[in-house]
């Protein structure tokens, strides 16, 4: 069976967004109705600023005590994420996450923004494979020192 594409795995085709001067209270209120753990910042019509995830909300404003209310979405997202095409395999997306230490990843294609992938959307094969390939990196690294 072939591998899935990052854009075959993804649940909702749609993008979930937020301007830069949204309240991070409001980007956790978009992404509870929206039943995601991310959601990409913005500039109208598509400009791409930066991705706020679950992760950034709970180790940038809340450890901090900073107040949701007041805090703007662009002061505590991470800019300029690193983004994949939609034809990516699952597997190698899951790696790209694994070393880079995140858990989210916009989908682009050309400059039009399809999505978001997590790596919940990967299947336990998916991630099976994705281990394998990171061990591997690692076992290379080590033996080339």
């Amino acid at each position: 069976m072939a591998e899935r594409t990052v854009f075959q795995s993804i649940p909702r085709k749609h993008v979930v967004s937020i301007g830069p001067q949204a309240s991070v209270r409001d980007a956790a209120c978009m992404m509870t109705r929206a039943n995601c753990g991310s959601v990409l910042v913005m500039e109208p019509p598509d400009l791409l600023l930066g991705i706020l995830t679950e992760r950034d909300l709970m180790t940038r404003v809340l450890a901090r005590g900073l107040d949701p209310e007041r805090t703007l979405a662009r002061e505590v997202m991470t800019p300029n994420p690193i983004c994949v095409p939609p034809e990516t395999l699952v597997s190698d997306a899951v790696v790209l996450m694994l070393e880079r230490g995140f858990r989210h990843i916009p989908l682009v294609s050309g400059k039009k923004i399809l999505g978001v992938f997590s790596v919940r959307d990967a299947l336990p094969r998916e991630l099976g494979t994705a281990l394998s390939q990171t061990e591997f990196h690692e076992q290379v690294n080590d033996a080339l020192g």
